[in-house]
């Protein structure tokens, strides 16, 4: 700030010297005059305090300013009066510098940070509402212009910078959006160089083709025009969605993903012409996103052909123009007809020609063919001649056979084995009787020893003995139940006579019938006479009243004796 010198040379005091004077009772000091080389004027007479002169009040020369009253501020009150001229001094500011201290977002999604440059530095907040729409990534180091107001936080008494707009200096925010985006996309493989899954071919001639825009846009009927004045025949499913302004892009990405789940051969995403905030779209991430994952081959088709988005980079295929993807995807029919019936000319040409070389190819394999007459007449002599060489060889060998085994049945006839069986026969008869009769008999031994055992068992059985027991032990135990029963009851009969006599001696019961127990207080003995006490000693008497059952229950009346008399007839 350039300071404006008076004449004589100084500038004057600032204002906040002022302010500091009257706010704590101390007046400004005045200005310091300098000397000039020039005629100094003569000394003004003494003055006393109170404006006048030693020798009197001087006139013309007016009377010294009051005292100014002292004011005392409290720490609110000034931060306060400091908060409103801040904030309505500087309501909307512009700040460039260097953004230091970022940290990213916090658990509310707020950023804070600072601008600096070489000379000071100033806190600066992003809510979250502003910080999620940024178009661009902040860092450290990063220049930029940030507009918004000045705001003190009085608690702590610190002012800071709220940003309403942040932009970066030397490039546009949406540049250096596109930019980091490009770059974190490429990083992870949606597009370029790296990119995990190359194009997919684009289908010859598509049954149905899917198209992403808005239904009221030049770019659908231009796209409409071009594919149906090539082939009318192609089916079109629409997809309507915003393609500018706040919203859209979310909106693009769910139509993309709608048209994925149909039965579409391809997906145009297009819009016409525009800038760049018109296109920006389609340079958004979810955009993006949504058409690398689409199961489908999708096409860009984005303005003109100098315009460039993200969803170029991502997409499958980019057109110029929504004009040059319909003429892509859909081939003239007229050529389509044309090539077809061309090709089925050549085709039925070369089939002819092929028909015409095998037919001369099978006269030439029935002319080097023999008659396959006279190859079964041949082959049927050359049998009969084997077969007739076969019998010559085999009839003498069967008669060796035969003869063989006609002498092997006379022997066999003579050595008569059905005999010899009928005598093994027998024999094992006889031997099955024995065993047989050796089993009853070992049978019934077992039997009589099994039988005898048991008897003998059954003798020595405890049981008739266990049962004779367990009818004395029921007997005694019925006995000393009968006598535990008695024993009580004469026990209780014993009692209850025990407790009357008790309860006719008892001292409680005399004193229920009017008489009481004094005792001393000195030391709780019992008084039985008058010799027990003397004259102003206290007396604690107990009656008992109620049905006292106890002593320490009965109630008590404290006493002083007065006086000791003598024996006397009661």
């Amino acid at each position: 700030m350039t300071k404006r010198k008076s004449a004589g040379g100084e500038s004057p005091p600032p204002a906040s010297l002022g302010l500091q004077g009257d706010l704590f009772g101390v007046p400004a000091a005045p200005p310091r005059v300098v000397a000039s080389p020039k005629k100094t004027p003569p000394p003004p007479p003494p003055v006393d305090a109170d404006g006048t002169g030693l020798l009197g009040p001087l006139e013309g020369v007016p009377a010294a300013p009051p005292k100014p009253e002292r004011v005392v501020l409290s720490v609110g009150d000034l931060t306060r009066q400091l908060k409103q001229t801040l904030e309505s001094r500087f309501a909307r500011v512009l700040v460039r510098g260097e953004v230091t201290g970022f940290r990213g977002a916090n658990a509310r999604g707020h950023w804070y940070f600072s601008l600096k440059d070489p000379m000071a530095s100033i806190d600066a907040k992003v809510w979250a509402s502003l910080a999620g729409r940024m178009r661009f990534a902040l860092r450290d180091g990063m220049e930029v212009v940030a507009e918004g107001s000045v705001d003190l936080y009085e608690p702590q008494g610190r002012y800071s910078l709220i940003v309403n707009r942040l932009e970066p200096v030397g490039e546009g925010a949406l540049a250096l959006a596109f930019e980091q985006l490009k770059a974190r996309l490429a990083s992870e493989g949606l597009i370029g160089d790296r990119r995990v899954r190359p194009p997919r071919p684009l289908p010859f001639l598509p049954q149905r083709i899917g198209v992403v825009t808005s239904r009221t846009g030049a770019a659908l009927q231009d796209f409409l025009r071009v594919l149906h004045s090539r082939n009318p025949r192609l089916s079109v499913l629409l997809a309507d969605a915003r393609v500018q302004g706040e919203g859209s892009a979310p909106e693009v990405a769910r139509a993309i993903a709608r048209l994925a789940r149909t039965d579409v051969d391809v997906i145009v995403v297009t819009r016409g012409g525009g800038s760049v905030e018109d296109l920006w779209t389609f340079n958004e991430e979810v955009v993006a996103r949504a058409i690398f994952a689409s199961p489908v081959p999708v096409v860009s088709a984005i303005g003109h052909e100098i315009d460039f988005t993200i969803s170029d980079f991502v997409a499958d295929w980019r057109a110029p123009t929504p004009s040059a993807a319909a003429e892509r995807l859909a081939p003239v029919l007229a050529d389509l007809e044309l090539s077809l019936a061309t090709q089925a000319g050549r085709l039925r040409r070369a089939m002819e020609r092929r028909v015409l070389e095998l037919r001369e190819y099978q006269g030439q394999l029935a002319s080097q063919l023999e008659d396959p007459r006279r190859m079964l007449n041949h082959q049927r002599l050359h049998l009969s001649e084997q077969v007739e060489a076969m019998m010559r060889v085999l009839r003498p060998a069967v008669r060796e056979r035969r003869e063989s085994l006609r002498a092997l049945a006379e022997r066999l006839q003579r050595s008569r084995p059905q005999a010899r069986l009928g005598e093994q026969r027998a024999h094992l008869l006889k031997l099955a009787m024995r065993l047989s009769e050796a089993a009853r008999a070992g049978v019934a031994s077992r039997q009589a020893t099994l039988s005898a055992a048991r008897l003998g068992l059954e003798r020595a059985s405890p049981v008739a003995l266990v049962s004779k027991e367990r009818a004395r032990l029921a007997a005694h135990q019925a006995r000393l139940r009968a006598l535990q029963q008695g024993t009580l009851a004469d026990a209780q009969r014993r009692f209850q006579r025990l407790e009357g006599r008790l309860d006719a001696m008892s001292p409680l019961k005399v004193m229920s019938r009017g008489y009481s127990v004094v005792f001393r207080q000195r030391d709780g003995g019992v008084v039985r006479s008058a010799a027990d006490v003397e004259v102003g000693e206290r007396l604690g008497i107990k009656l008992a009243a109620n049905g006292a059952r106890t002593l320490g229950g009965c109630e008590e009346v404290e006493a002083t004796v007065t006086a000791v008399k003598g024996p006397v007839d009661c």
